[in-house]
């Protein structure tokens, strides 16, 4: 059974996760702060760190950067009530591996937490863990296969919708891809409303 460690500073939301990770099958741990966080990290065995953004004495990017000095692996989700695409790659960065957001939804937090466990599963059976800062090779591989099986083009939604990865993950590695040239955008403009970027495997068929 999976054991997951629940660092978050407000009991309410803390006993929802409780007893939905409850729910799925998986046992918990809790912490009301990224410093006792960090403590029990060091002191017990996890599958999985569900972290708050918004905390005292540690906040969600100092605890993410305290639990990578300690282990390079471990699938860190991070909850957030911030969308920003430059808050997701700052706490990419500093290693956490997706995202939820707050108002929390069971369906949807138990679906990124199985797919953040699968991402765990393939980083075991990889030598090389990240491609560089921020990217793990694990993750990236999820999109790219979702990718490779397409044939036509699609938005970040598609894969969202397909991977349960989060919006601001799948944008950071799509845009690494397109940076390294695996991966081609565009703009779909569509009939109604504003132009998506559109993304398709360079040189699919």
């Amino acid at each position: 059974m999976s054991r997951i460690l629940i660092v978050e500073d407000n009991l309410d939301i803390c006993y929802t996760l409780e007893e939905i990770c409850s729910f799925a099958g998986w046992e918990t741990e809790t912490a009301e702060n990224g410093y006792e966080g960090v403590s029990k990290f060091k002191q017990g065995s996890f599958n999985l760190i569900i972290v708050d953004y918004h905390m005292p004495v540690f906040d969600g990017l100092k605890t993410i950067e305290a639990i990578r000095s300690i282990n390079k692996n471990v699938p860190i989700l991070v909850l957030t009530v911030d969308e920003r695409q430059e808050l997701a790659d700052e706490l990419l960065n500093a290693g956490a591996t997706d995202f939820a957001l707050k108002p929390i939804k069971a369906p949807d937090l138990i679906a990124r937490i199985k797919v953040n466990l699968k991402v765990a599963n393939l980083v075991l059976q990889s030598d090389n863990i990240y491609v560089n800062k921020g990217i793990s090779k694990a993750t990236q591989s999820i999109i790219i296969s979702f990718l490779e099986k397409q044939t036509k083009a699609v938005t970040i939604h598609d894969i969202v919708a397909e991977t349960d990865l989060a919006y601001q993950t799948i944008h950071r590695y799509l845009s690494n891809l397109v940076e390294e040239g695996t991966v081609e955008t565009d703009f779909d403009y569509g009939k109604i409303g504003r132009p998506k970027n559109i993304y398709w495997i360079k040189n699919r068929n």
